[in-house]
Order: C-alpha cells, then structure tokens, then sequence
C-alpha cells in the first residue's frame, strides 16, 4: 500500500497506470475475481490496484499481463510504474544509503537544466551553499532522519554542483526569502561565509538573485522550496518528501508562482544590502 502523493501529478500518473491494467483485464473478458483466481491473490488486492490505491511490484504486473494473456506489455508497463514511483520519494528511502547518491542523482539533473527557477524559504539552494554550511544541515539531517553518515561525501557532491554556474549554457533565477539569510542554521561563522558567497557569485552571467524582503507587500504567500527545470519538471522539497510535478496544468502554476514571488523580490545593490545587514547582525 502507498501513501496518496501531496501532488496530484504522482496521484493522477498511479490512476493511469491503473487504468491500463484495468483495461488489459477487460480485454481478456476477465473480471475481478477471475483476474484475482488466475493471479492467486484475494479479490480485494486487484480492487487496490484497480483504484490506484495500492502500486502493484513488478511481480504483481507480470502476474497480471500473464492472466489477461498480455506478457507483451509488461515491460512497458513496469517502466511506467516505477516511473510514477520515482515521483513521489520519501527522503529516509533516498538516503537509506547516504546522502551521496541522491546529490549525484541531483548533478546529472541540473547537468541537463538549461534554465532553472529556484524558490527557497528556508535555505539556500544546493549549488550556492558553501561546504561548511551544507556539512552543518546534511549533519542535522543525518541525525533527524536515521540514515547513514556519509555526510563528508554527500557534501562533496553538492558543491560539485556549483561548476554549472562556471560552465556555459546554465541559467539559475533564485528568489530567497529573506529569512534564508537569517536563520542560523549553521555556527556564525560558517553562516557569514556562507552570505559572503553569495554576495561573491551574485554578479555572474548565469545567476540572478533576488531576495523578497521581510516588509515586502505579498502577492504570493511564502511556499514550499521548489525548483522548476526547464519548464518541463518542478522539483517540490517538504520535510519527509521529494515530489516531482510533471503534469503540464501543474508546472505552470509552479511558473506563475514563481514569476509572482520573483516580482516582490529586490535585486542588485537592495539585495546586497539585505545581505550585508544579516552578515552584520552576526558581528
């Protein structure tokens, strides 16, 4: 049994998948029970999978295809099944090895990102975080969620991200909140070298910058971290998931977001300002 995505873009690709299996029983002239008989499973098991209540494994989707006489497509159907579960993953199944594979996972995506709009709350993005900053939040991490410690080089690979802003054909529009400059997530003095870096990388080509301030009149109220790659994805970061939107009704509204929060937000030397004053405030 799965937990029903917060985004209905995972939640709708499950119904599909759904959908097609229901269809492949009612080609065959099966109905539920002779579908479950010929499976060897109880009833109720084929309703769940029916309804998109329960995501069958790959076992349960060959079974199936065999039942309705239909091998032909359960590779197919395989492949889209771990597709919809690749869109909804719980954090502690990320790093149930570490934190190294999933920053990697998140290079090659960025490696492929021409264009990336990123909206942060409550931290700066991955690829402007300095390493000192990024081992103090991957140790909290670590410890809130159980998982393995291999901070040392999960934190290798996020900085390593940083290269796209060196590296042609790479564009990133950040909107933070200007709680980010503010929170002490990490000890001073890793906090001031993590706001002197951005101050440091704000006037290269492939960064615009911009942070709403505390005053500013909203438009859009503060959200979720999320990242929109291209206009094709939106990457949304909460406590306990990482959700991949790629229906196209809901990456818009991710754009539009965006393009609202980006408007409240200030740019050039108002934002060096804002930055300057929390590096200040930690004297």
């Amino acid at each position: 049994m799965t937990t029903a995505s917060p985004s209905s873009s995972a939640q709708a690709a499950r119904e599909a998948l759904a959908v097609r299996l229901s269809h492949l029983r009612k080609d065959a002239g099966l109905t539920g029970k002779e579908l479950s008989a010929r499976c060897g499973w109880h009833p109720a098991k084929t309703t769940r999978i029916q309804k998109g209540a329960a995501a069958p494994s790959d076992a349960d989707i060959r079974i199936w295809c065999s039942a309705c006489g239909a091998d032909d497509q359960a590779d197919d159907l395989i492949a889209t099944a771990r597709a919809v579960d690749s869109m909804y993953m719980e954090w502690r199944r990320l790093h149930r090895n570490g934190m190294r594979q999933v920053q990697e996972d998140w290079y090659a995506l960025h490696e492929q990102t021409r264009h990336c709009r990123v909206y942060v709350s409550n931290l700066p993005p991955g690829f402007l975080q300095t390493p000192a900053f990024a081992t103090a939040l991957m140790e909290q991490i670590t410890r809130f969620q159980g998982t393995p410690d291999d901070v040392a080089e999960a934190v290798a690979a996020r900085v390593a991200r940083s290269r796209f802003l060196y590296e042609g054909g790479h564009l990133y529009v950040v909107v933070l909140e200007e709680s980010v400059l503010r929170y002490r997530t990490a000890d001073p003095g890793a906090m001031r070298g993590q706001l002197r870096h951005l101050l440091a990388v704000m006037p290269l080509a492939s960064i615009s910058l911009g942070i709403i301030p505390f005053t500013a009149q909203r438009t859009v109220w503060p959200l979720e971290a999320f990242y929109v790659h291209d206009d094709t994805m939106a990457v949304v970061e909460t406590l306990t998931a990482e959700i991949k939107v790629t229906q196209p009704r809901e990456v818009a509204d991710y754009a539009k977001a965006f393009a609202g929060l980006a408007s409240m937000a200030v740019y050039g030397d108002a934002a060096r300002a804002l930055i300057q004053a929390a590096i200040d405030a930690l004297e």
